[in-house]
């Protein structure tokens, strides 16, 4: 197993990195989080997983160790494959993917695409505990406020107001009372709009 890469940057793409390790070309699959965080210097190492199937050996590359642990954990959910993690995790820094996962977000991590609603929700059922231990992420909203706050969106959008804006005041209200009910949290969102 290939635990990680330090070598000289050859060439930085979107997708790919190719690094010279003592006279050798790695070609290394990363993600655009890693790509944005890579530095321009010469000098780089890169934490490594290597997957090898029947017709290609394939090596990611990433710039920490937590983007590679979530990669590992995505990759081990029936249904995403590699591709499809590296995809989310350049869609989402690893924060917002844990949170996801944590706060029981089906609607973040079905935006990803290739990912429906069933992969989604069997992503949050195999790693919410995971998640939870391994990164002591406190649970921020009970699950119930995860259906409050859709509830809450689609009636004020019904009223006519626009998501982006419901959205904002609608989470700074979660965040202040977690254990408030709908109604409640309806009557205070139009009391902020």
């Amino acid at each position: 197993m290939i635990a990680h890469i330090r070598g000289r940057m050859i060439e930085k793409n979107p997708d790919h990195a190719v690094i010279e390790c003592n006279g050798l070309g790695y070609h290394i699959n990363i993600s655009l989080q890693t790509f944005s965080n890579i530095p321009d210097e010469e000098n780089v190492k890169l934490f490594t997983h290597f997957v090898v199937r029947e017709d290609a050996q394939i090596l990611y590359g990433f710039l920490t160790k937590t983007e590679r642990e979530i990669f590992k954990l995505l990759i081990s959910v029936s249904g995403v494959g590699p591709s499809t993690a590296i995809t989310m995790l350049s869609s989402m820094d690893t924060s917002e993917i844990q949170r996801a996962i944590a706060g029981e977000d089906v609607s973040k991590i079905q935006s990803v695409k290739g990912i429906g609603i069933k992969t989604a929700q069997r992503v949050i059922v195999d790693l919410r505990d995971k998640i939870l231990k391994s990164y002591e992420i406190s649970e921020e909203f009970p699950t119930s406020n995860n259906t409050i706050k859709i509830e809450a969106l689609s009636a004020l959008e019904v009223l006519g107001f626009s998501r982006k804006k419901v959205e904002k005041v609608i989470q700074v209200i979660l965040q202040d009372s977690p254990t408030i009910s709908l109604e409640e949290l309806i009557k205070q969102a139009l009391k902020n709009l």
